[in-house]
């Protein structure tokens, strides 16, 4: 993380009143970067014209810029919107009325599915704390940065399950904890705690807490249960508040460890972190569970966005036998 001091919650500055708009709504770090990323990026091609003197009209043209000359993607100009959305109705007062731009056309593409052997031999090739997040991954079906959010009160060993807090669209959830990986998590979370017994010692064990529980509960963020139980190996400085603390795992140094994995394994897919997730949905399906289910542990708010894995489970041409294979 970039060292970077507290914004002065007396900055006249424009976008220093929307960062500190995002803070004080408990929005993520992420989420901030992204909103202030695409807002610059709208005032810019409007000539750097304040966003008070615009509305609909320039948030139109430049939506449909962004598809007919940037040529993006359905899912970045879906965050462009949600991010001039934020700005207008949230920041500004001024809610955008009836929209109308360019819509990017979003292609049908198949999920990348790994076999079961494809699975096991990536995940033959990981080690450490590395290959225990790919598993859990594909062995409860989540996603990166719920894996690497998971702090230690989310691990329930007793009920055997995982919750997961604050996924994609604030929502929590419950999925399972696989048998295999329980005794792999608790020395897991031994080692954690070791380390943060360690940086106590030194003054410091801190963790980053979401929204205003810092301040709610001020010395929460040294008790056990918060910390994060994949750490970061070295500390860093929180871009936000400025205090040096202890993060998790950072998701692209997880994704280089897959990939490098998947090189190894000799498998020719464009397979990625979000490759497991996929083929645990697809597991549960040939295993029989229903799609309602599968639903509820992926953390889909559409069933429809479930249905997509009837497409690639069994035999790939919908499971039809090929007539050559009957010729010969």
């Amino acid at each position: 993380m970039d060292i970077r001091s507290p914004i002065s919650p007396q900055s006249t500055r424009f976008l220093d009143q929307l960062k500190n708009f995002i803070r004080l709504r408990g929005l993520a770090y992420k989420t901030e970067k992204t909103y202030v990323f695409w807002i610059k990026r709208f005032i810019r091609f409007h000539g750097r014209k304040h966003p008070k003197s615009m509305g609909t009209p320039e948030v139109e043209a430049f939506l449909s810029h962004l598809v007919l000359q940037a040529n993006v993607s359905v899912g970045t100009q879906r965050v462009a919107l949600n991010s001039l959305i934020f700005l207008y109705r949230e920041f500004l007062g001024t809610p955008l009325e009836n929209l109308e731009y360019e819509a990017a056309r979003k292609p049908k593409r198949l999920p990348v599915v790994f076999s079961p052997d494809e699975a096991k031999r990536v995940l033959e090739n990981m080690n450490g704390e590395y290959q225990l997040v790919a598993m859990l991954l594909y062995g409860a079906g989540l996603r990166i940065s719920e894996a690497l959010r998971l702090r230690v009160k989310d691990i329930d060993f007793a009920m055997q399950q995982l919750i997961v807090r604050e996924g994609k669209g604030g929502k929590d959830r419950i999925t399972l904890l696989p048998d295999r990986l329980i005794e792999r998590l608790q020395s897991q979370i031994q080692t954690t705690l070791l380390q943060h017994q360690v940086d106590l010692a030194k003054g410091l064990g801190s963790v980053y807490m979401p929204a205003a529980l810092d301040k709610k509960y001020p010395s929460a963020s040294q008790e056990p249960d918060w910390q994060y139980v994949f750490p970061a190996p070295d500390l860093s400085i929180d871009p936000r508040s400025g205090i040096r603390r202890r993060h998790h795992l950072m998701d692209r140094t997880v994704q280089k460890h897959i990939k490098i994995a998947v090189r190894a394994a000799g498998i020719q897919k464009p397979a990625g972190s979000h490759t497991f997730r996929h083929s645990f949905a697809t597991r549960l399906l040939e295993a029989g569970y229903d799609l309602r289910t599968i639903q509820k542990l992926l953390g889909h708010s559409d069933v429809r966005t479930t249905e997509i894995y009837t497409h690639v489970v069994r035999k790939g041409g919908f499971g039809v036998r090929s007539p050559v294979d009957e010729a010969f």
